[in-house]
């Protein structure tokens, strides 16, 4: 199956699309890679969705990436005595570590946060709806006075934008749901919550190569760190969900363009998410500023864009994923889009690989290839090709199946796993003959082989050649 767009779709798996057949429709619809949440999926459960999800890879005979979203650390309020407590703005507040008998102070049972807070800095609860200021701390309580008034309820969430905790970005059961995960072999984990570098090489560190990490970026002190952190990361998500509470919402789409282009530069994927099409969850169709946030990630040149509670939850995931698919299709077929792109493109590192990669892209532009064709061992010639964001589709060729998987969620990339190249000519002769087999390219078209030689050497791309495709056997 040959997608006609080079941005790829990752739907969540969850009550309403958690059967085999519930699966087959959403990849049938458009959706390339499934995102599997583990604050609401047990072990049990993951195993299934994993399991569903390969049988179709089989039947499909294309190879579909599955990403395990962490859940991070939760911070909560504890249980209110006396039940919901209104705040008033400019009303003072007493937090305090442990739990109370009445109901005049705030039960805030984190010690880690007692111990990072400063004045000055803010505390929001329950998604923003509350916002208190810190006007002073010690180690089991703080004043604080509320910014933003309302109704404080047991259990809500906490956030806090202006205080790096000192908490691993892993708890207890993110270690569970991790080992879970790789041993069943997925292709993608996605930790939340990142605060700076040291959590995403952590991750990496217990991860040892069996899948690829991803960094949500929904803190702004995520943000600060951000080099260091995609420097570490294999891909980047942006997560507006707790990213738009934690700052200004006015500031997320200017944020969102900054966290796009530097994946982009660095030629690691990204993903675009939350409240995408998020009306479809209980309409068959978004509305118009939907659509247009949606084209804005593909304008932007995003890797993915992704579905939450629409494909898991909603009463009309299949029409979500295929109203997504249209989006995308009809964005990347505007005439402005290639100019779009291309005014975003970044100039190629100072190595052969790069050099040899940009050259690629201009050679395919000016005789018009109607393929790019990459044999790549470790993946790194195929992320350097989509980096470039030609306007030919890229056949992505290895002999590893974690790494086609892998691929899978990168823009533009048409992943296909078959044995290695024995040989140059080999690998030009099943280039040609895989460009005619997925319909790309006719006999007497041509395309643009790339590679590294000698064969079998990762990373090691230095090769381009121009070929026709022949006659193929009937």
């Amino acid at each position: 199956m040959r997608r006609r767009r080079k941005t790829k779709i990752l739907a969540t798996l969850g009550p309403v699309s958690s059967s085999p057949e519930s699966i087959r429709a959403l990849f049938e619809a458009g959706a390339d890679a499934f995102r599997i949440n583990m604050s609401h999926t047990s072990h049990a459960g993951l195993a299934d969705l994993h399991r569903y999800v390969r049988s179709l890879e089989e039947a499909a005979r294309r190879p579909i990436s599955i990403l395990v979203d962490l859940q991070g650390p939760k911070i909560r309020l504890g249980t209110l005595s006396g039940g919901p407590r209104e705040v008033r703005t400019g009303e003072k507040l007493i937090l305090v570590r442990k739990a109370v008998s009445d109901n005049t102070d705030i039960p805030l049972p984190h010690s880690e946060i007692f111990a990072a807070l400063q004045p000055g800095e803010s505390i929001l609860v329950d998604d923003g709806k509350v916002r208190l200021k810190i006007e002073s701390v010690d180690k089991d309580r703080a004043e604080a006075v509320g910014v933003v008034g309302g109704v404080l309820k047991d259990k809500k969430g906490v956030n806090l934008p202006d205080t790096v905790l000192p908490i691993p970005a892993m708890t207890p059961k993110d270690r569970t749901d991790l080992d879970a995960a790789l041993h069943l072999g997925v292709d993608w984990i996605a930790l939340s919550f990142v605060q700076r570098p040291d959590d995403v090489a952590e991750l990496k560190k217990v991860i040892s190569g069996r899948a690829a990490a991803l960094a949500k970026i929904e803190k702004p002190k995520a943000i600060e760190w951000l080099p260091d952190i995609l420097d570490l990361s294999d891909a980047l998500m942006v997560a507006r969900g707790d990213l738009g509470v934690e700052l200004p919402v006015q500031q997320v789409p200017g944020q969102q363009k900054y966290i796009t282009r530097a994946a982009r530069q660095a030629g690691k994927p990204v993903v675009v998410a939350t409240q995408m099409l998020e009306s479809m969850i209980t309409s068959p169709v978004p509305t118009r500023a939907e659509v247009s946030d949606v084209a804005t990630a593909v304008f932007e040149g995003a890797d993915a864009v992704m579905l939450s509670a629409e494909s898991a939850a909603g009463q009309y995931p299949v029409e979500a994923v295929s109203m997504m698919d249209k989006i995308a299709t009809t964005v990347e077929n505007d005439p402005l889009y290639i100019s779009i792109i291309d005014s975003q493109r970044t100039p190629p590192e100072a190595t052969t690989a790069d050099a040899i990669m940009a050259a690629v892209h201009e050679v395919t532009q000016t005789i018009r290839a109607r393929a790019i064709v990459c044999w790549t061992k470790s993946g790194a010639t195929a992320l350097r090709a989509a980096r470039e964001r030609s306007d030919a589709p890229i056949i992505a060729l290895t002999p590893t199946l974690e790494i086609s998987r892998r691929l899978s969620l990168v823009w533009g990339l048409h992943c296909i796993y078959t044995e290695d190249a024995q040989d140059l000519d080999d690998m030009v002769d099943r280039a040609a003959r895989f460009a005619y087999q997925e319909g790309f390219a006719k006999p007497g078209e041509r395309i643009v082989v790339t590679a590294g030689v000698p064969l079998r050497t990762p990373g090691a791309t230095n090769m381009l050649r121009v070929a026709f495709v022949g006659p193929q056997p009937k």
